[in-house]
């Protein structure tokens, strides 16, 4: 059976029973500050499970992209090196809120594996829990034992410790025991010696977990405690990958449909076999794996950077070009040509491959490129470290620096070094790296108490694009605490003017008020599991009195007018450069603005003047805000609204249109375009491969922007005595400074001339080397030139060169012949960095040639005395 008969007919299957099948949600989380990916089939349900939204169905289906390699599900490391593991995979779920149980989720369970996919019953275990004698002091799951063992021989049903069968989302939460069904692929001779119960949960690559059936009725509070969920819910997952490794006969999931064309197209393309050398085998399936991870993640609008959720991406494709670049002897960008077959594979199922497809080959092509260039600058400081190395064992601190500072991959530095003859101090690597995860745990450490409840079954409501000033009351409270910002306090209003971080726009500021006028300031609203959230420093006392919540409006209608500006921008470069742009991201401040958007090529002078020019003429034209709520997405698409990929949208949603301009879009914007005042790009650039990014601003920061450009502009005018053509002046002034530069580079020329001359005569025989040290007045370049210069006509010299650059710097500079450097072991490098000394400074370089720089200049007497000791 093929795997996309298999999806097709999972979710049927739960069609037939009364399920809503919807699509899966983007793999990169956008609006939850506690998950950073998809990381399980549930993740995008959780504000069902925590009560703060309903669902339209209470029954739901789905085939969900999930990324697992960071946190507390982290299968990074297991990938390649077994068959079963992925950073990416599709997990297969059936869900209840409230309505069905145990019951039936066994029963289907039962049924879709052993009737609908016919996977044979004998080879099917399945694991109840046995409850535990801990704090929590939980019961064994006889309900659940119970219906097994109507459908299950019970020597089939395995008891299972707390570990494997108590699912937890977090360390708080909502949390429960659960069912896992066990599948053993082993052929009948291998299972007949040796009973496939003793392989359940032994990491046994042949008899391994294929579904999770989680009864969700706890909530985990922050001290630890369980209390009862007032409703009770399922939450299943099947590994889409492994069932078509149990349908397709295999004993791998690689070796499915799901991999088995990209590993084709891994061999076409590097010359390798897949299955002759293990390797090399791993390195192939670290690759095919990887691929998907960082297709599907651009897809959903996540490119690789420097932190946060663009950091992991880039972390798990330079794992895939590592292990190209040492097991398959690849040095050249390759895997960005795999995209082609992924999509074609996958883009039926899941479209945004197919529409994505060029942007994903340029981004992945690109960091290619740079991490190879990482690899081979990486290669020349290894190299460097080994000819500077005393031992042949090289220290676990040089490596980590080499790992830290320049990403270079200490796997690679080892086997490097073991080519070399050499060893690497592991233990001191170690010791280092966990150095930094520590500091990085302690920046980062911080505690989150439960929820104080004030106010039961009372529903949040925004009101903060109609108002920016209403009385409230705090529904509930929390303390959250951190090494980073101190103790902070969460409060929930029952409504609230404050707009919550989303889309881009930061969230709002301001303060509320008690009747007796004390003032609270709110430094942050964000919004968490459907919840907004605002952060304040302290609680109010007398918590269960009306406030007067006031949002912060200036910052608001500063934020909201760039906020507009990004629609406004949009539509100019699409209308500029064509409609292949894509918004890619975007940041609004009340400062200024951020946008990146699809574009192939840096934007010339004439396309940022159209582009502003755009714009600006729809905020002279004053268009006013056309902004409807709530109404169906099919709607507002037919309208012509423009939707985003990687967002999440609801059946309704909200549209804003500015005359021609019309998104899908939950911010805050102007009322009418004349708002803004006037618009300005500040700059433009490169993001990544095929994606520009644009910073702007508007209102009082264009303002301020002009004010100073015209301060500098007669501050300038004032230093030309007030020409009257400054720019004319301006010419003329840098066309006399070249004319000048020139002369003098003519003189210098000259007077390097007259010194080698001198110099040349100055050279003493001592121990059969023509010598010289000397205090020269001379730039350095004109210095390296003379140093040069009379070495090509000896080849037993030995210079040193001292300088005064300025009042409170030195230079050092030593030339030796390389062929004297190398018959006696002469190095420069050696003499000024223990010279350099003297002058308060230091340096280095080749052993032929090296320069130092120091901040006292009294000492060069001292090092020209003493530069003769290294000769004699």
């Amino acid at each position: 059976m093929k795997s996309q008969e298999i999806r097709s007919r999972f979710l049927s299957f739960f069609e037939e029973k009364a399920h809503d099948i919807v699509p899966s949600s983007p793999m990169v989380l956008k609006n939850d500050p506690t998950l950073m990916f998809t990381n399980s089939g549930m993740a995008p349900f959780k504000e069902f499970f925590l009560g703060n939204a309903v669902p339209k169905n209470n029954r739901i289906s789905d085939s969900q992209k999930c990324l697992r390699v960071s946190g507390k599900h982290n299968d990074l490391e297991e990938v390649g090196y077994d068959t079963y593991h992925h950073t990416m995979f599709e997990m297969l779920g059936n869900w209840s809120f409230g309505d069905y149980f145990k019951k039936e989720a066994i029963a289907w369970a039962w049924e879709l594996l052993t009737e609908v996919f016919n996977i044979d019953k004998s080879s099917l275990y399945v694991t109840v829990f046995e409850g535990s004698s801990d704090q929590d002091n939980l019961p064994m799951d006889q309900e659940a034992y119970d219906f097994w063992k109507q459908i299950i021989p019970e020597d089939r049903i395995l008891m299972g410790n707390k570990k494997d069968n108590f699912w937890e989302m977090g360390e708080q939460g909502p949390c429960g025991p659960c069912s896992e069904i066990h599948v053993d692929i082993r052929s009948e001779e291998e299972r007949a010696k040796v009973d496939g119960k003793s392989l359940v949960n032994m990491d046994h690559p042949q008899v391994v977990e294929i579904w999770n059936l989680v009864f969700m009725q706890y909530n985990r509070r922050a001290n630890g405690t369980l209390e009862d969920l007032p409703a009770k819910h399922i939450d299943t997952g099947m590994g889409f990958e492994r069932l078509c490794m149990v349908l397709q006969g295999v004993q791998s999931n690689y070796d499915t449909d799901v991999f088995t064309p990209i590993i084709r197209e891994i061999e076409t393309i590097t010359s390798n076999h897949y299955g002759k050398d293990e390797k090399k085998d791993i390195a192939i399936r670290v690759i095919a794996d990887h691929v998907r991870a960082v297709a599907f993640s651009i897809a959903d609008g996540q490119l690789p950077s420097n932190n946060g959720a663009g950091y992991v991406i880039r972390r798990i494709l330079r794992r895939a070009i590592r292990y190209g670049f040492t097991f398959l002897n690849k040095k050249e960008p390759f895997i960005y040509r795999l995209v082609d077959v992924l999509t074609k594979k996958m883009g039926k199922a899941f479209p945004e491959l197919k529409a994505q497809k060029q942007l994903i080959e340029n981004v992945i092509r690109e960091e290619e490129h740079s991490f190879l260039n990482t690899l081979e600058q990486g290669l020349v400081l290894l190299n460097r470290i080994v000819e500077t190395n005393s031992s042949d064992t090289i220290s676990g601190e040089k490596a980590f620096e080499l790992y830290d500072t320049y990403g270079f991959p200490i796997d690679l530095t080892a086997l490097i070094l073991g080519e070399k003859g050499l060893s690497l101090d592991e233990k001191g690597f170690q010791t280092e790296l966990e150095k930094q995860k520590a500091r990085s745990r302690a920046a980062s450490e911080s505690s989150t108490d439960d929820w104080t409840i004030l106010a039961d079954d009372t529903e949040e409501e925004f009101v903060g694009y109609d108002l920016l000033e209403t009385n409230v009351k705090i529904t509930r409270y929390r303390k959250v605490s951190s090494k980073k910002d101190g103790n902070m306090y969460q409060l929930v209003f029952n409504i609230t003017p404050f707009y919550p971080e989303g889309g881009g726009q930061v969230g709002d500021k301001g303060y509320i008020e008690a009747q007796n006028g004390d003032v609270l300031y709110v430094l942050d609203t964000k919004k968490e599991n459907n919840v907004i959230i605002h952060f304040t420093k302290n609680l109010p006392k007398h918590l269960e009195q009306t406030f007067k919540a006031v949002v912060d409006e200036k910052q608001r209608t500063r934020t909201a007018a760039n906020h507009t500006a990004t629609h406004l921008l949009h539509q100019a470069l699409r209308e500029v450069l064509g409609t292949h742009v894509e918004q890619k991201g975007s940041a609004v401040h009340s400062k200024h603005l951020r946008f990146d958007f699809s574009h192939f090529s840096k934007l010339t002078v004439e396309e940022l003047r159209d582009v502003e020019s755009f714009v600006n003429a729809r905020i002279d034209g004053k268009l006013p805000l056309v902004e409807k709520r709530n109404i169906p997405i099919n709607e507002a698409i037919a309208e012509g609204a423009m939707s985003l990929f990687g967002e999440k949208y609801g059946d309704t949603v909200r549209s804003i249109r500015f005359g021609q301009s019309i998104e899908l879009c939950g911010g805050t914007h102007a009322e009418n375009t004349g708002d803004l005042w006037h618009f300005k790009i500040v700059s433009e650039g490169a993001v990544a491969a095929g994606i520009r990014r644009i910073e702007a601003i508007t209102l009082d920061a264009v303002k301020d922007f002009y004010f100073e450009n015209n301060r500098s502009f007669f501050e300038m005018k004032d230093l030309l005595n007030n020409a009257q053509e400054p720019v004319k002046a301006l010419q003329q002034l840098q066309d006399e400074n070249t004319s000048l530069r020139k002369q003098v580079e003519q003189l210098l020329k000259q007077k390097a001339q007259n010194l080698s001359g001198e110099l040349k005569n100055q050279l003493q025989e001592v121990n059969g080397v023509q010598f010289l040290a000397t205090k020269i007045d001379l730039d350095q370049n004109g210095i390296k030139n003379i140093a040069f210069a009379l070495g090509k006509e000896f080849d037993n010299l030995f210079l040193f060169f001292a300088t005064s650059v300025k009042k409170d710097k030195a230079m050092l500079t030593c030339y030796i012949s390389p062929a004297l450097a190398d018959a006696r072991g002469y190095d420069a490098g050696k003499v000024v960095r223990e010279l350099g000394k003297l002058i308060h400074g230091g340096g280095g370089g080749q052993n032929f040639f090296a320069t130092a720089g120091g901040k006292n200049p009294g000492g060069i007497p001292k090092v020209l005395e003493r530069v003769k000791e290294y000769i004699v």
